[in-house]
C-alpha cells in the first residue's frame, strides 16, 4: 500500500506560460486521479450526455469538431469512427492506443498521471458512438507506474457504477479494461497493438482488412490515440463550434506539445492547433540557451523530417506542416542547435529505429541495418563520397516497401538530414573526424523523454 500510495502521489512539475489554452490539460495537478475530485471538476458529465444522444449525433458532433488524431496521422476522429458498420454479427471494441514510444513524444504519459478518467470517459463515448461495449486502454510496458494509476481510476469507476452493467441506470453495458504493453515500439501500430493485446507477437496485419471492419478478435474496431479520446468528453461538454474555433481550419481544438533539445524551458504545453513554430522555440520554451542558433528542429516526433532555422516560421498544424515538406506527427517537437552533429543525430536516431523494427520485412529490416553501419562509419570518419548518395537512396527505396510505417519512420527523417545537410556529411569524408566533437563543443542532446 506504502509503494502504492507514493506512486499515486507522485506529480512531476508541471510547466506553464500565457498563451497555453487548457482543454485536456485543465485538470492536470487538480487531484483528479481521485475519482470524487473529477467529478468536481465536471467528470462523467459529458459520458452521461452522450448517453442520451443518438450515435450519429455523437460522430456529428465529434467530426464537426476537426479533431484529428493525436498519434501522429492527423486523421479525422469523427470520420474514422463514421467507418465501423452499425450492423455486425461479432462484438465491436474501442482500443485506446497508449503506447507512447516515439523519442521526443511524452504527452499521454501526463494524461494517464494527472487525469485518466478523462481517457476511461473518452472511451465510453467512442463506444456509445459506434455500438461497442467494451473498451481496452492498452500502455507501453516502460509506464508501470502510470498502469497502477490506471487500474485504480478503473476500479474507482466500477465501484461508482459508472462502468459494468446498467452505466448511470441508462440500461446500457460498458465494460474497460487494462492491457500493459512488454516495450516494443511497434505496437505503437494500432494492427501490430491488436495482435499484441491478442496475446500474439506484436507485428504488423496485412490490410485490408481494415480494423474498422475486422479488427480486435475480428470484429470491428476503433483505435485512438489517449490524447484524442482525452479531448472527446471536453467537445460533447462544450460543443464542436467551441472547440473547432480554438484551431485552424481542419484542424480543431488544442495539442499537447512536447518541448526538449536545446531550449531554455523544456516541457509540455497545451497551445492552439496551428500556434506558431518559431514563436514556439523563442516564446514559450525561451530560445536556445548558451548564445547558440538554431540549427534544425523535428518538429513532431523522431520520424518526422527536421525543418532548417529558416523553415520553421510555419503553423503547427497538421496541414501547414506537411505543405513545409514535414509532419505533426506525435507533437515531439526537438530543438536542435548549432553545436550538434547531425551526423550523430541522423545515427542516433537510426539506432533506435533498428532496434525497434520488428524484422517481419526485408526492406525495414535490412535497410535500417545497413544505414545504421553506414552512418557509424561515416561519423567515424570511414566515410565515402558514394556513401551520401547510397543512403539517401536506400532510405527511399524503403519508403511505401514494408508492413507497416516503421520503415517509412527510419526513412523519412534520413532523407531529410542528408538532403538539408550534405554538407556537414562531408566534412566527415576523408577520414576526417566529427568536426563538433573534435572542437569539444558538443554534448548530449536532451530529448524529452517518458
Amino acid at each position: 500500500m506504502t509503494q502504492l500510495h507514493n506512486v499515486l502521489n507522485f506529480m512531476a512539475d508541471l510547466v506553464s506560460h500565457p498563451d497555453e489554452v487548457k482543454v485536456v490539460s485543465r485538470r492536470f495537478g487538480q487531484g483528479a486521479t481521485n475519482i470524487d475530485r473529477y467529478l468536481e471538476l465536471d467528470g462523467y458529465k459529458a459520458v452521461q450526455k452522450a448517453l442520451a444522444m443518438e450515435s450519429d449525433a455523437i460522430i456529428n458532433e465529434v467530426k464537426n469538431s476537426g479533431l484529428r488524431g493525436r498519434g501522429g496521422a492527423g486523421f479525422s476522429t469523427g470520420m474514422k469512427w463514421s467507418f465501423v458498420p452499425k450492423q455486425s454479427a461479432k462484438p465491436k471494441y474501442v482500443l485506446c492506443n497508449g503506447d507512447e514510444s516515439e523519442p521526443g513524444t511524452c504527452k499521454d504519459r501526463l494524461i494517464f498521471e494527472h487525469d485518466p478518467h478523462s481517457v476511461i470517459e473518452g472511451v465510453m463515448i467512442a463506444g456509445l458512438a459506434v455500438g461497442s461495449k467494451a473498451g481496452y486502454i492498452y500502455i507501453r510496458g516502460e509506464y508501470r507506474y502510470l498502469s497502477i494509476i490506471m487500474q485504480k481510476a478503473i476500479r474507482d469507476a466500477y465501484a461508482k457504477g459508472f462502468l459494468g452493467k446498467n452505466i448511470f441506470g441508462s440500461g446500457r453495458d460498458f465494460e474497460v479494461y487494462w492491457h500493459g504493453g512488454a516495450g516494443a515500439y511497434e505496437v505503437g501500430e494500432e494492427s501490430a497493438l491488436m495482435e499484441s493485446l491478442e496475446g500474439k507477437r506484436g507485428i504488423p496485419r496485412i490490410r485490408p482488412p481494415f480494423p474498422a471492419v475486422v479488427g480486435l478478435w475480428g470484429g470491428p474496431t476503433v483505435i485512438n490515440n489517449a490524447e484524442t479520446l482525452a479531448n472527446v468528453p471536453h467537445i460533447i461538454l462544450g460543443g464542436a463550434e467551441w472547440y473547432a474555433k480554438l484551431g485552424t481550419p481542419k484542424n480543431g481544438g488544442t495539442r499537447l506539445f512536447c518541448l526538449s533539445g536545446n531550449i531554455a524551458r523544456p516541457g509540455v504545453y497545451e497551445l492552439p492547433m496551428g500556434y506558431n513554430l518559431k514563436k514556439m522555440i523563442y516564446d514559450v520554451a525561451g530560445g536556445i540557451p548558451n548564445g547558440r542558433a538554431l540549427k534544425a528542429v523535428v518538429p513532431g516526433g523522431s520520424s518526422c523530417p527536421c525543418l532548417t532555422a529558416d523553415e520553421v516560421d510555419v503553423a503547427m498544424d497538421f496541414d501547414s506542416v506537411a505543405k513545409a515538406g514535414s509532419m505533426l506527427g506525435s507533437g515531439g517537437v526537438v530543438v536542435i542547435d548549432d553545436a550538434q552533429c547531425i551526423v550523430k543525430f541522423a545515427l542516433r536516431t537510426m539506432k533506435f529505429y533498428k532496434h525497434e523494427s520488428c524484422g517481419w520485412c526485408i526492406p525495414c529490416r535490412e535497410g535500417t541495418d545497413w544505414l545504421e553501419k553506414t552512418l557509424t562509419r561515416f561519423h567515424r570518419g570511414g566515410g565515402l563520397k558514394k556513401d551520401i548518395d547510397n543512403m539517401q537512396y536506400l532510405a527511399e527505396n524503403m519508403l511505401g516497401r514494408t508492413f507497416c510505417p516503421l520503415g517509412d519512420a527510419a526513412a523519412m527523417p534520413t532523407i531529410g538530414f542528408v538532403k538539408k545537410f550534405r554538407k556537414e556529411f562531408e566534412d566527415h569524408l576523408e577520414g576526417r573526424p566529427c568536426p563538433y566533437e573534435k572542437e569539444g563543443a558538443v554534448e548530449e542532446l536532451p530529448v524529452l523523454s517518458h
